[in-house]
């Protein structure tokens, strides 16, 4: 299982979603996250799921509240 690109879903997370992302102590990604990602990109998002240093970078970039 492979992560689909932050491209495609990050824009749509929930606000809580993108606060877990972002705020998370973990490179795995919560229950939650991996959910509202499936929904939105329809790919099967594993357990184990990890978002990278990267997917962080242009997550912080791409938030409203600049964080």
């Amino acid at each position: 299982m492979t992560l689909p690109p932050i491209e495609e879903w990050w824009s749509r997370l929930s606000p809580d979603a993108r606060q877990s992302v972002l705020t998370g102590d973990s490179h795995h990604l919560d229950e939650t996250v991996r959910e509202e990602i499936r929904e939105i990109t329809g790919a099967v998002v594993g357990m184990i799921e990890t978002i990278s240093a990267k997917d962080r970078k242009y997550a912080r970039a791409h938030t409203d509240d600049g964080e």
